[in-house]
């Protein structure tokens, strides 16, 4: 049984670790993919069809807790405790819901002291009584006509939250702490630089946790905004973003076969490479001869993706070049994002000529891809993936076509 130290507006955990209020999705999964054999069965719930008007919800159901993120930054909202027979619980430092100790109001009272009068919701037949980032539920099971103002003696606690300010029903999830950085850096947003023909780059506000030397009560958030190009050196992108998590070499070129016909005959030298950048939710392709930068990748991040929790999710812009005869591009009708669906899509940029490719992921030790496939179509030099549900698994963007030699030698002698 797990024995958790209860921090109101902040965490649930102990020194191992914990479940901070604002820790990105991933963080969790990590520390209970470490912890897996005293966490187990835990399940992952979301909607599949609307994913953003759901939260996202990780339920450790042997231990009675839920953790509930905000579906659209995937950021820890809330954490409830919803079975306190399976777990212990601890307020500074002190017990007030073990198998020897009920969670009854007299004990609430003692141990995070006087409050206001509890909230009684007849629906429920629970009372709800608010502490400034903690709230408890008690059961009213044994009573025939409930009491409107005060807790009954001997009620025990149902459930119990955890949560940002003073509102549970509209509590947001609050920023990422300082503790969950870990070195890491993350973007807050990113924008997609684009001409009048098609994307040119990505400018990225990134957030990181920088301290002064050896303070850590010096340490605060700092935001810094780079920019970066098709064409682009590694020596570019590694001076802009820091290194990659992982190097990804490119073993062969799948879409091949969709390129002009001579190109499929011809083996490749040496393999282009993607530098991984997870925390950003994108990842860059240099192009194994030149090592410039020759496409992007942003990922959204959706639950019911094969590449779901390997990246954080990308909250891009993405200007729209709209070529309706006398439309008007303005407004925010005329930018993509992260959260725009394919049909809108389609609406403003027309359908594509072409049918989508069907792209179907598998790993090779399982050959099964439990999520089905998905649908990429290109417009405007950039390649969508579209999942069943209609939203938008990743954003892949191209850079101008570059001239040949034979061209590029003649505007020279031009």
């Amino acid at each position: 049984m797990l024995d958790l130290e209860v921090v109101p507006e902040r965490s649930l955990g102990n020194e191992q670790w914990e479940f901070a209020l604002g820790m990105p999705l991933a963080q969790a999964i990590s520390i209970l993919q470490k912890h897996c054999r005293i966490i187990k069965n835990v399940q992952v719930l979301y909607s599949e069809q609307t994913p953003l008007s759901h939260d996202l919800i990780l339920n450790l159901t042997q231990d009675g807790i839920k953790l509930l993120f905000d579906a659209c930054n995937q950021r820890l909202k809330v954490i409830e405790v919803y079975d306190l027979s399976k777990v212990k619980l601890k307020y500074c430092g002190v017990h007030f819901n073990t198998q020897a100790i009920a969670p009854t109001i007299e004990q609430i009272d003692q141990s995070f002291g006087a409050t206001h009068p509890g909230v009684y919701n007849a629906a429920e037949q629970l009372f709800h009584l608010n502490f400034r980032g903690l709230s408890f539920s008690f059961q009213l099971d044994s009573w025939n006509e409930a009491p409107k103002y005060e807790i009954p003696h001997g009620a025990t606690v149902k459930r119990m939250y955890i949560s940002a300010g003073n509102n549970l029903q509209d509590t947001k999830a609050p920023v990422m702490p300082l503790a969950c950085f870990l070195g890491n850096v993350y973007a807050e947003c990113v924008d997609v630089l684009r001409d009048g023909v098609g994307p040119l780059g990505l400018r990225l506000r990134l957030l990181t946790a920088g301290c002064g030397p050896g303070v850590m009560a010096d340490a605060k958030v700092r935001a810094v905004e780079r920019n970066i190009y098709f064409g682009d050196s590694c020596q570019d992108v590694l001076s802009a973003l820091g290194s990659p998590h992982k190097v990804f070499y490119k073993s062969e070129d799948k879409m091949k076969i969709h390129s002009p016909s001579p190109h499929k005959q011809v083996p490749s030298k040496c393999n282009d490479y993607f530098f991984n950048y997870f925390t950003l939710g994108v990842d860059l392709l240099f192009d194994s001869s030149t090592h410039l930068v020759k496409k992007f990748v942003l990922h959204t991040n959706f639950p019911g993706h094969y590449n779901f929790n390997i990246y954080h999710r990308c909250d891009f812009k993405i200007p729209l070049v709209i070529k309706k005869e006398g439309a008007a591009a303005q407004g925010e009708d005329c930018t993509l994002t992260t959260y725009s669906k394919w049909d809108q899509i389609q609406e403003l940029l027309g359908h594509p000529m072409e049918k989508p490719v069907v792209l179907h992921r598998s790993s090779s030790a399982n050959n099964t891809n439990p999520f089905g496939s998905t649908f990429c179509f290109g417009l405007q030099r950039m390649i969508f993936e579209v999942m069943q549900n209609n939203h938008i698994a990743s954003v892949t963007l191209y850079g101008a076509p570059r001239p040949s030699s034979r061209a590029r030698a003649e505007a020279i002698g031009h």
